[in-house]
Parts: structure tokens; sequence; C-alpha cells
């Protein structure tokens, strides 16, 4: 019996194990996760306001309650806890899927002022990992520049616009809400480095924007005009073509009444510097840019001022190392071939990787599925070699031995029951625990 370890409970994680599972009828497999908590970005990426999306942690759910997976939370992977030739010892194989871990960073001047965050640090707040320590992001900004143009960025900007009556029904942890709900933010800049057409927001989200309660979205036409794409759509793919589609409507729109709310998209702006005022950011410096023919931009000499007491930058994620994996810091991922993991160009017996760190940050949710099975089927194909190694009888039990605590399924469905609790006391519905002593205290009150 084929017995695998999958670091990493998101979507990625879920995937191979589900693949495993499904196609070798006598594989068990442990997802393990650093977190007590399962399913990833799902439960700490996807914004709270997207019920839809956030769902999927249903699905998620049935493939960690299959009778051949088990769900080990609360595991760290490296010194601090169980080294990756630890995990070698215990398990046939070992499939890691921890995502992309970091954000990228502008590399300008001023960019660490207070008042600068990624737009990863304000992700995790409001929506309560517990490794989040920041807090205060929007106290005493009336202005908020969001640098970047894809689904995060519009995220963001979204939830800086959105109002107490519809935060509340969502499962935000209670100081984010309460600070959001008391935000003066009134203008909101979202900006971009390229063009229109080659923004990587997906229209549904982008049209999102212009659904807000009190909130007017605006954009320049001028500046729209600036992209070739924009002024001639004909040759850009569905989804560019619908977002200029959208874009232009706005564009079109006469503007209405004031609102609380004003969203400004613009674009062919590269940040240059974070300037300060009286000691955190006050406003950001952008060049204009324009195309240089090559699908990418230059700079024109023509500088710009946008004031902001808030600033996200959202410029993509990027991979960070593991302990004991190789790692190729110009891609941020482990060099791999079809999801085996190489060692100096050589092929690591067991060792296989899917997701970010394997491809990169690249693709929607639902690309971690064809990555994942790539990575099972190599895994599949190497298990006649794999199998005559001799394992503990129950990695479990050695784990334990080694004075590792995992959080098993009874202590995620402990959380589950208290954050149930908490939201009814508070008049709303599930609310996130939002740091490691409640989320533990929680979970120790199921074990066994």
């Amino acid at each position: 019996m084929l017995h695998v370890a999958v670091v990493g409970s998101g979507p990625s994680g879920c995937y191979a194990a589900q693949s495993l599972v499904q196609q070798d009828a006598q594989v068990r497999v442990d997802v393990l996760d650093r977190l007590p908590c399962p399913y990833g970005l799902v439960r700490y990426g996807v914004a709270p306001d997207h019920e839809k999306i956030k769902s999927l942690q249903n699905n998620l759910r049935t493939v960690l309650e299959h009778e051949r997976v088990r769900f080990l939370g609360g595991i760290q992977i490296g010194p601090q806890g169980v080294s990756a030739a630890r995990l070698r010892e215990l398990y046939h194989a070992v499939v890691y899927c921890v995502g992309a871990a970091t954000d990228r960073h502008l590399g300008i001047p001023g960019e660490d002022l207070p008042g600068s965050w990624s737009a990863t640090e304000f992700v995790s707040w409001y929506s309560a990992h517990p490794d989040s320590a920041a807090d205060g992001f929007v106290v005493g900004a009336r202005s908020a520049v969001v640098i970047g143009v894809g689904n995060v960025a519009v995220d963001v900007t979204r939830m800086l616009a959105r109002g107490l009556a519809e935060l509340s029904p969502t499962d935000m942890p209670q100081t984010a809400l309460t600070a959001l709900a008391a935000s003066q933010v009134s203008q909101i800049h979202m900006v971009g480095r390229r063009g229109p057409s080659q923004a990587r927001f997906t229209t549904k989200e982008l049209r999102e924007l212009g659904a807000l309660p009190g909130t007017e979205v605006a954009v320049d036409p001028a500046e729209l005009a600036l992209d070739p794409a924009y002024v001639d759509p004909s040759g850009l793919p569905a989804a560019q073509r619908r977002n200029v589609e959208v874009l232009r409507g706005w564009a079109q729109t006469p503007a209405g009444d004031p609102a609380p709310h004003r969203i400004r998209l613009r674009f062919f702006l590269r940040p240059v510097e974070l300037l300060a005022d009286g000691g955190r950011v006050g406003a950001v410096r952008f060049e204009r840019t324009a195309p240089d023919g090559h699908g990418g931009v230059a700079g024109t000499g023509e500088f710009e001022e946008i004031e902001a007491q808030l600033v996200l930058r959202s410029v993509g994620y990027r991979g960070v190392p593991l302990e004991g994996l190789p790692f190729d810091t110009a891609s941020g991922t482990v060099p791999n071939l079809a999801g085996r993991v190489l060692r100096e160009g050589v092929v690591a017996p067991g060792e296989y990787v899917a997701g970010w760190i394997k491809r990169g940050p690249t693709g929607v949710i639902g690309t971690n599925r064809p990555c994942a099975k790539e990575t099972v089927t190599s895994l599949l194909a190497d298990a006649p070699a794999l199998v005559h190694k001799d394992l503990p009888e129950d990695p479990l039990t050695a784990l334990r031995a080694d004075g590792i605590r995992p959080v098993q399924w009874a202590g995620w469905q402990a959380i589950e029951r208290a954050e149930a609790e908490l939201g009814a006391s508070l008049g709303r519905g599930v609310v996130k625990l939002p740091d490691w002593e409640s989320l533990l205290a929680a979970a120790r009150s199921a074990a066994p």
C-alpha cells in the first residue's frame, strides 16, 4: 500500500489527494498543513463577499473526508517542525503543494513608509489569517492607491468601497469589519502601468465594481485611447475584448451626483516613488508610460502625483524556499520535471510538487486540477520503485513520538463550531477566529 504525504491543503493539495485516491484504490494520503485550518487560499485569499467561490470549500471538504485521506493540520515543515528528510522517512512519497507565500515588491523609494502595504497583508487581515499582525490599514486615510490591475487589486478596491450592511453577512473578523465600517476612505485609485487591453482582471470581477452601492466608477477616455488595442479591440481574445467593452461603457457614462465612494481606474502609469507626508505615505509619484510597440511600455518623462494615505501594492505573488528542497530563485519555484523534484538536474525519488510552487503563480483555481493530475501521474508511474521502502506502521504515531501534535479533522470541525458560535454571539453568520491562540484552543477542545 502506497502511503503519500501531501503538504498543503489548498486547492492544489486537495486536487492531488483526490487524484491519488481516484487513480489508485490502495493509496492512503495524509494532507499536512502548517495551519490548523484546511483550504488554503480558498479560506484565506478569496474575498469574504465572494460566497460562490468560497463555496468551493464544500468540494475540497469532500476530498478531505474521503476514507483514505487524513487531514493533519498545525504541522510546520522545516527546522521548527518536521523536516523534509523526516517526511521521506515516514512516507513513500511527498507532494509539496505550498503555493507562493509572499508578494512581489515594487523596488522604489518610499515603499516601506507607514501606510504602504502589500495587498497580501491587507487580504490576510480581512480574511483573519492567524499570521496577520497588521492593523490600522484605513485609520486616517481619505484616499487610497491600489497598484496593479489583476483580480486581487479589484478585490481590495472593492473591499475598501464596501459598507457595513454588505460586509456584516460575511465571515470577516469583527475587528476588520469594525475598522472598514468606520473607514473614511472615499477616493480609491486602481493603477496599472500598461493599458486596459493588458489588464489581468476578469470581466466578472471588473463588472462588480460598477455594481457597488454608493460608488461611482470613473475612467478617462483619453487615457484608455492610448492603448491601440482599446481603440481597435477586434484582434483581442474574447476575455480582454469584454474588459474593453465594460471600460468603454464607463468612459461614455456621464458623471452623476457625487457618491460616498469614487473608484478611478488609471492606466499607463508606472510608480516611481512613494512620497512622505508627516512621517507616513502621503502620495504616489507616477511616470506616464506609452506602448513600446513590442507588448511592453516605456517611460515618457512625464510625471503625476496622486494623493494617498493608504497604498496597497498588488503586483503578484512569489514562491519562497522550503527548507530541504531545491529552489530556483529566478522563477520562485522548485525545479521539477512533470512534477518530479529535480536536485541538480537529477530526479529526486519520492519528492514531487504541484500548484504554484511547481509552475509559478499563474492561472485560476481550476488550473490546479490538471497541474496536480500531471504530478500524480508521475508519482504513480514511479510507485513500483517507491513502495519497497520500509515505513512506520502509522506516520501519525511517529509524528506524535517526535512531539508533534497535529490538528485532525475533529479539531477542524471544532473550529468550525466555535466560529459559528462566535458569529451567533455577534448577531452575524459564521465569523472567523482571527488568531493562533483561539484557533488552537478550539481545536484542542476536540483532541482525543
